[in-house]
Formats: structure tokens, sequence, C-alpha cells
């Protein structure tokens, strides 16, 4: 598998040396528009809870509905891809993702948003596999696919940090709808140059597209996703519990019928390889703690410390800084050290970050924050790019879409869990918080809801009133931001000491690929 070194071919092999890296960068617009697109509602949330008015259920749904539904497709479009051509199916999704960005823009109710940002999440699907499985194979010599792969994953851990200066800068000048309209002048640039520039490539004997199988995955990744969700916010009830066995039960008839399938959506043997499943199992968690992160740092900016939302957005940039200086390296410090000590240590590195975060409050200097996002980013650019290439380099690159569908799916699934677990316990301490005895009725509930509710509800009472409410409902967040982040920091940890284990033995190729 990945360990196998060969000799290197002309590293023009089926692209042109400069067409080959004018194709990537089309195929990085594309990864950092849906990266930016899963994080740049985070600093619109307060804006956007005032003029929708959405629940604290309502709120998580619009943060996360994207990525599950991403989630729980992208195996299927990944499958697809290789069937009907990589190139065809990156295009058709990006003019699609364009399209549904204008109803994201315009939404005029909470239910209507949660639409918008599924439909999003539905074409998003189509491009994330669709780029990977391109660089794989356009570039065919390993040290110019690592390199690739490290710009392609740099991109999408800075993507997702870069959301909140992005929607900072347009939130300083237009209304929260521009964070989609946005999407529009970006799509339209990668489908006119991405018609020219990119090679088209799919798997010749790919076999039927499986639509069981295509129904089977959305089910199972959603249902387990949601129930996850909702245990850790109301518990574990009748609902829960039934959706989370109708989640895997979908799962498993999933795994059983791509073993009896001559043509499977995905093949599941690849998960017998240790180092295969080493390197899913650390891209979800790493993008657990930086999505995560993201998401609520980005409202203790704006609601917790008074900063504007361009100045908030700035704040969080370190985390994107990093990630880039890394993903840039991390495939030739993993080939001079070792694949599993660059994984581990990025994954440990978030993990310590996280921790730090325990010793949040709401005077906190901005030195602890700064330091603690560039260490997630830092973390985040080693662990990810380098997986990336682990899994991509695993498989003949004729299932390359399948293989890059796999990271994606870990990719967003951990993007999901970061927002959705990590976003219940803040909800679930926050809403524990006493508001003064005069607050009573719908002014209560509302602040009950979320931070942002209860900084609208606070210009409903008077002032003496609306300054202790909301003091005790932001030390409340600061309360739930803590644990949330104690949790994410011991998962990290004990996951990098699973990666070590996992990924003993594992190299990166030296010569050609399959």
């Amino acid at each position: 598998m990945s360990g196998t070194k060969q000799s290197s071919p002309t590293a023009g092999t089926g692209v042109a040396s400069r067409a080959r890296w004018l194709a990537l960068s089309v195929l990085v617009l594309a990864v950092l528009l849906v990266a930016v697109d899963a994080t740049v509602l985070g600093l619109a949330t307060p804006s956007l809870s005032e003029d929708l008015g959405p629940s604290g259920t309502q709120l998580l749904w619009i943060g996360d509905i994207y990525s599950f539904v991403i989630a729980g497709l992208l195996v299927s479009m990944g499958s697809l891809g290789d069937r009907i051509g990589r190139k065809k199916l990156l295009l058709a999704g990006a003019t699609a993702f364009g399209a549904v960005s204008v109803l994201g823009a315009y939404a005029t109710s909470p239910e209507m948003m949660i639409v918008a940002r599924a439909l999003l999440g539905v074409a998003g699907a189509t491009l994330m596999p669709s780029t990977l499985a391109l660089i794989r194979n356009i570039f065919h010599d390993p040290k110019e696919r690592s390199l690739a792969i490290g710009i392609w994953g740099a991109t999408a851990s800075a993507g997702a940090a870069v959301g909140p200066v992005v929607g900072g800068a347009l939130l300083q000048h237009f209304w929260w709808g521009s964070v989609f309209l946005i999407n529009l002048p970006v799509m339209a640039a990668l489908v006119i140059v991405g018609i020219k520039l990119l090679p088209e490539s799919k798997n010749p004997v790919a076999g039927p597209w499986d639509l069981v199988s295509v129904g089977l995955s959305l089910v199972g990744v959603i249902s387990v996703v949601y129930a996850v969700k909702e245990a850790a916010t109301h518990g574990l009830t009748p609902e829960v519990a039934g959706t989370a066995a109708l989640g895997a039960a979908a799962l498993y008839a999933f795994v059983r019928r791509q073993f009896t399938l001559p043509s499977p959506l995905l093949d599941m043997r690849l998960f017998r390889h240790r180092g295969f499943s080493g390197a899913v199992l650390a891209d979800l968690l790493t993008v657990f703690g930086l999505s995560g992160l993201v998401f609520f740092l980005s409202q203790f900016l704006q609601l917790v410390q008074g900063r504007e939302p361009l100045e908030a957005g700035l704040a969080e940039l370190p985390a994107a800084v990093g990630a880039v200086v890394t993903g840039l390296v991390a495939g030739r410090y993993a080939r001079r050290y070792s694949v599993r000590s660059i994984v581990a240590g990025g994954l440990g590195a978030i993990g310590l970050a996280l921790g730090a975060l325990t010793l949040l409050h709401k005077e906190s200097g901005y030195p602890l924050l700064g330091a603690a996002l560039l260490v997630v980013g830092l973390g985040a650019g080693f662990s990810f790019t380098v997986t990336a290439d682990v899994i991509l380099s695993s498989v003949p690159k004729e299932q390359a879409g399948s293989a890059s569908a796999v990271s994606e799916t870990a990719y967003e699934l951990g993007a999901a869990l970061g927002i959705a677990l990590l976003g219940s316990i803040v909800t679930g301490v926050y809403q524990g918080f006493t508001a003064p005895a005069t607050v009573t009725g719908p002014v209560a509930d509302a602040a009950h809801e979320s931070l942002g509710g209860a900084v609208e509800a606070a210009k409903a009472v008077d002032p003496a009133t609306a300054t202790q409410m909301v003091g005790a409902a932001q030390d409340a967040f600061v309360d739930g931001l803590r644990l949330a982040s104690g949790v994410g920091a011991a998962v990290l940890l004990a996951t990098a000491v699973a990666a070590w284990f996992l990924l003993k033995g594992q190299e990166l190729q030296e010569g050609a690929g399959h």
C-alpha cells in the first residue's frame, strides 16, 4: 500500500507540468469555498439570530446541517465521480452550489435557512471528493503529489479558519446574506476556468451506481450524527435511541452490501489496512477540534468580549496561518521523520491547545487565544495533510474518488461532530444559567435559548436588569466553553496516542504511484 517505494517516472505523465499546477489552482478554489462555507456563518450568527429568530436547536441545525448532509453523501458522490467523470461532477456541483447560495442569502425563516444549508451540503458533496481524486490522477510523481495534497490540505484547513475573517469583513459593510452571495463570483470563475484547464478522469470499469447503497449511506450517517447530537443535548430519549438504532442498522446494511456488490460504492477491504483506518480516524478528530473551536470562539469574541465581526474574524487568523505553514511542509517532514510522529504530534498539539482554553474567562487577553489558535492550526496542518496523503496513495488511481470520499467524509463528519458535540456541551451548560427574578415569560425563554438570544432579549428590560442578565448569560457560556474545551482536549490527546500505534511503520511513497 502506501509504504511501497518505486522509482519515479517522468513527472509530467498525464498532464503537462505547467497545466498541472494551473489545474491545481482551480481545485484549490473549490476546496477553499466549501471549507469557508462551513465556518463563515459563525460570525453571522448574532445578526442572523436577530433577523430570523431561530431557537437554540434551530441555530445548531443551521450551523451543522451543511456538514451532516455532505458527510452523508460524500461516499456516494465520490463513487459517482469515479463513474461519470470527476471533472463533470465537479463543474455540475459548482454550478448548483452557486445557485443554492442565492436561496440561503434571501432566506426569510429558520426553516428556509436550514433547507438552504442542506441543499448547499448536497452540492458541496460533489466538490470535495472530486478535487482530491483529480489531484491523484493529475500528479503521478509521489513527491509532487504530496506537495499538491499539502496545498490542498492547507487550503481546506485554512479555509475553515479564514471563514470568520471573510464573514467579518462582509458583515462590517453588508447584511448576513452576503456571506452566501460571495460564493457566486468564485463559483463562476471555477466553472469557466475549470472547463478549459481540468482534465477528465474516471474509472473505466467502475460498474453501475448502486442507489440502494446511496440511500443506506445517507440515512445511516445523518441518523447517527443526529442521534449523537440530540443525546448530548437532551439525553437518551426514546426518539434518540430509535434514530441511533435506525442509523446503525442502515450503516450495517451498507457495509454488508458493499461486500456483496461486484462494483461497490466503497471497497470496505481498505479498512483492513491499519494505516488507512488510523489515517481516517486522525482526519476526523483533527477537524473535530478545529471546527468546534473556531465556531464557538467566534461567538465568544463577539458576544462575550464585544468585538466587531471583522475584528473577531481577524483574531482567529492564527489558525489559518498555522495550517498553511505546516500543510506545505508536512509531506517532507513525514518522509524525514515518520508518518506517525507527524500525525500524532499534530493531534497532540491540538489537544494541548484545547486544554489551554480551559483557563479561559471573560476578560482573557488575546495572547492566550492567539497562541491556542496558532497551535491548533499548526497541528491541523501536519495531521490533516499527511493523513490525506496516506489515504489517497493507498489505492489505485481508478478508485481515487472513493478513497478521497472517505477522507472527505472524515473531514465533514469531524466538522459536524465538532459543532454538534462540543456545541451541545456549551448549550447544555449555558441553558442552566439563572436569569434575574424579574425576567420571566417569553423574555426569559429567549434568553435561555442562546447567548445571542439573551443579548437580544436584554433590549426588552431595564438597563440594570439587562446588564445583570447578560452578565450571567456570558458567565454560563464561558463555563460551557471551558468544559467543551476540556472534553475536546481529552479526545484529541487520546487520539494522538492511538495514532502513534495505528500508524506504526506507515510511510509515504518516494517513487511512482500505482
